[in-house]
């Protein structure tokens, strides 16, 4: 029994990507994700099936507030994606939005800014 929980554990690491190794930061991969930080005033790292990314998603649509979204699971480098994103804001969970160049959180945390009125705040400072 021991042996078949192990490999539960080896299968379930490599299917959420939560590799051990270094995260190549000068890579193709993490420049693009630094491009697209920078590209719009709100930026969100999603998967299509994952409920927090839509609540996330949800708050902005509630705000009239357009967003550019990259779904990591529609994407042949959506693991690597999800491993420069933990580099860059020390977690590998989704969502990871950006506003205004800055990680906010995920869905929970965008739901609270929202709702303690930070985001609205936070989405006027960056308003072109």
């Amino acid at each position: 029994m021991g042996s078949a929980r192990s490999k539960l554990v080896q299968t379930v690491r490599s299917t959420i990507g939560s590799s051990t190794g270094p995260v190549d930061m000068s890579s193709a991969t993490a420049q693009f994700v630094k491009d697209a930080i920078n590209q719009d005033n709100v930026v969100i790292f999603s998967k299509t099936y994952c409920p927090y990314c839509k609540m996330a998603k949800d708050v902005f649509n509630k705000l009239k507030k357009s967003y550019t979204t990259i779904e990591l699971d529609s994407r042949d480098d959506g693991d690597q994606i999800q491993s420069v994103l933990g580099e860059i804001t020390g977690a590998k969970t989704v969502p990871r939005v950006f506003v205004n160049g800055e990680c906010v959180g995920g869905g929970t945390d965008v739901k609270s800014l929202y709702e303690n009125g930070q985001l609205e705040k936070m989405l006027e400072s960056g308003a072109s």
